[in-house]
């Protein structure tokens, strides 16, 4: 038997449980090998108001170039965070001499009806590019926008009708058929929850989970690593999607226990060996 392995697009954030800091251990804890591919070193994440990043782009190709000369074939490639339109080509280039492995992208462009600063609308359309080559997409509402060309609704909220067009137009944009628009706010009668709203090739499914507290960094990419290894390890996409949900679900209440800083992410540590 020969152990999976995924390769990890993403930065490296020395502290505030984000990118690839949060992504290997998780991934690592259901079994499968976690392999980085840097896209930016940062001493901590751009939450804080004094950090260290060193952009990688200029070192990536040798990085990969490395890997195809020692012939590494990957079961998984998983995106993040990319930060001009170089890592895209780049990015774009690899995936296309991969195309075996599954391809799970995580758009990482913006939240809350904003993109991030360092967004350029040339890496927008360069992004919704990497579509055609994915199995996995999971997009935020801000980012379904985006990859759509549509507008942002002005208040955030948005009916399982709309969604559910939306997901089916992206998933018509990439070769294998499944969506996942995350962290969507809808109303209920104990307060507001959190819903990921899932479409696997015309099955659609609404996954809701109590919201806690406020923002968190890194909740993105522990939902993401969760389900990334879960689907490589061949678990129904609704059932990860659960999966991913909920061990989010108990990092939150807990960090909100100990009344941690939203910038010190998520203390994913205490629950690593739930994770099966």
């Amino acid at each position: 038997m020969i152990q999976k392995k995924i390769a990890l697009i993403n930065d490296i954030t020395g502290f505030g449980r984000c990118s690839v800091t949060i992504e290997l251990p998780i991934i690592s804890a259901l079994k499968i090998q976690a392999c980085p591919l840097p896209t930016a070193i940062l001493s901590v994440h751009t939450g804080f108001n004094n950090y260290f990043m060193d952009d990688y782009t200029n070192r990536m190709q040798n990085y990969i170039d490395s890997w195809t000369l020692n012939e590494l074939k990957f079961d998984g490639i998983a995106t993040g965070f990319l930060g001009s339109e170089s890592q895209i080509d780049l990015v774009n280039k690899f995936i296309e001499n991969n195309l075996e492995s599954v391809i799970m992208i995580d758009p990482v462009m913006g939240d809350h009806g904003r993109l991030y600063s360092s967004y350029t609308k040339e890496m927008c359309l360069k992004m919704r590019e990497l579509l055609k080559y994915a199995d996995l997409v999971t997009p935020n509402l801000t980012e379904a926008c985006e990859l759509l060309g549509v507008k942002y609704p002005t208040d955030g909220v948005i009916s399982d009708s709309r969604l559910a067009t939306m997901a089916s137009h992206i998933a018509e944009k990439t070769r294998g058929g499944k969506v996942v628009i995350t962290g969507v706010t809808i109303d209920a009668d104990d307060g507001s929850n959190i819903a990921n709203f899932v479409f696997d090739n015309d099955k659609i499914n609404l996954i809701a989970v109590k919201k806690i507290g406020g923002d968190r960094s890194g909740t993105g990419d522990a939902f993401f690593a969760v389900l990334a290894a879960s689907i490589i390890n061949g678990v129904d996409l609704v059932e990860s999607v659960k999966k991913s949900a909920d061990f989010v679900t108990r990092c939150i209440a807990y960090a909100e226990k100990l009344n941690l800083p939203w910038n010190y992410g998520l203390p994913f540590e205490e629950f690593l060996t739930d994770l099966k």
